[in-house]
């Protein structure tokens, strides 16, 4: 359950990490409010979810879930560039991922 709920944190930190860019420096009320709420949401499942998973490996996948959604939904929903390096540094990130993952088994 402590992977679910940090999986669930990492993707609540792609909708703040989302909202945040959209509320135009907080001057938007409600990408505002989904940026509070979402940063909250994902605050409370990392922390439900180190309960039982390491510091390292749960901060670890957490930012890494978030830094990759942001990439992705970058280019998929705000036209942001696709290039060889910025693909293979994500992929990278994803490896370090899977990494963390199976050292924590």
């Amino acid at each position: 359950m402590a992977w679910i709920m940090l999986f669930v944190a990492g993707l609540f930190e792609v909708v703040w990490a989302v909202a945040m860019k959209q509320s135009d420096g907080f001057s938007r009320l409600w990408p505002t409010v989904v940026t509070l709420v979402g940063m909250v949401a994902s605050f409370v499942l990392l922390a439900a979810a180190m309960r039982t998973i390491p510091l390292g490996t749960a901060y670890t996948i957490w930012t890494g879930i978030g830094a990759v959604g942001a990439f992705v939904v970058g280019i998929a929903m705000l036209g942001e560039q696709v290039n060889t390096m910025r693909v293979v540094a994500a992929v990278l990130i994803v490896c370090g991922l899977v990494m963390m993952k199976l050292s924590a088994d």
